[in-house]
């Protein structure tokens, strides 16, 4: 039953959850996908209560109220962002390009790839680039994963990400209801890209980066993370030259800023810390034998 579970949890939780979403906006007003929500972290954090990849991870490490504020603040300017919609289509050019006549569907779909490459690339520079760099260290510097962490942004980096995922789509003329379902697709793979459930994908990691192909993201050892970038769809890293996998298992101890133990770990600091002055950083730690060996 266990093996089975780790098998369909990532396939069915993604699938049925945009199923149901679809099914809303045709038949509901689009506030009510906001419900989606509850039900989608309620079964997150069940399945990672029976069946976790790391057991620490799932223990409270004086983190989950500063993480629930992220989350709050970051669901919140998501939600903002698509209210404002209808105005950005005023004030942007209408070139026609969109295929409203499609099923919702494909429409949904269709904002995903292009959203994912955005944000994908958005990410890759986020690693090159000083300042974004700073703003993006927020998310690196957890020290367990679970589904929390993929909400926990620098707002700011949140708005450079959205930018490079949804500037394009409006461009194009993407209507309100796709966008709503985007950055709930976009929620939704945050959860199960940073879940601790100990998920068996198989080949589907080719195809699709949950869980057991970004933690190597979140790796300590200087640029050793400097893999498995994409968002949605692990081919965009493969394009890239960045795509990783290894059967070497996670734990507390390979995630963090290697150079930055010191961190802040609250809220309001971490808000402020790319804007204070450095003051220096370590050198990273080694890379254990078992990962260099794969």
């Amino acid at each position: 039953m266990r093996r089975l579970f780790a098998c369909l949890y990532a396939p069915v939780f993604l699938l049925g959850f945009l199923a149901l979403a679809l099914w809303m906006t045709e038949h509901l007003p689009l506030p009510w996908l906001l419900l989606v929500l509850l039900p989608a972290i309620t079964a997150c954090f069940l399945a990672e209560a029976w069946l976790p990849y790391e057991r620490a991870w799932n223990r409270n490490h004086g983190d989950r109220l500063r993480d629930s504020l992220h989350a709050l603040v970051n669901e919140g300017l998501n939600c903002l962002g698509i209210l404002v919609i209808p105005l950005s289509a005023a004030l942007l050019p209408d070139i026609g390009l969109w295929p409203h006549h499609w099923p919702l569907a494909l429409q949904l779909l269709v904002a995903i790839l292009a959203a994912d490459l955005g944000i994908t690339l958005m990410h890759y520079a986020s690693h090159r680039i000083g300042f974004l760099w700073r703003l993006h260290a927020v998310h690196h510097s957890v020290k367990r994963m679970y589904g929390f962490n993929g909400l926990m942004k620098h707002p700011l980096h949140l708005g450079c990400e959205a930018l490079a995922g949804t500037l394009p789509l409006l461009l194009l003329g993407m209507p309100e209801q796709v966008a709503a379902l985007l950055a709930l697709a976009i929620t939704l793979q945050l959860l199960l890209q940073h879940s601790n459930v100990d998920m068996r994908i198989g080949a589907l990691r080719h195809l699709f980066a949950w869980a057991p192909v970004h933690r190597f993201h979140h790796m300590k050892y200087g640029r050793a993370g400097d893999v498995n970038f994409a968002l949605f769809f692990s081919f965009w890293d493969r394009l890239l030259g960045t795509a990783f996998h290894s059967d070497y298992r996670m734990h507390g101890d390979d995630l963090g800023i290697g150079s930055r133990p010191d961190y802040p770990d609250a809220y309001l600091a971490q808000l402020a810390e790319p804007f204070r002055e450095s003051t220096g950083e370590h050198p990273a730690p080694e890379i254990p034998q078992g990962l260099m060996r794969s």
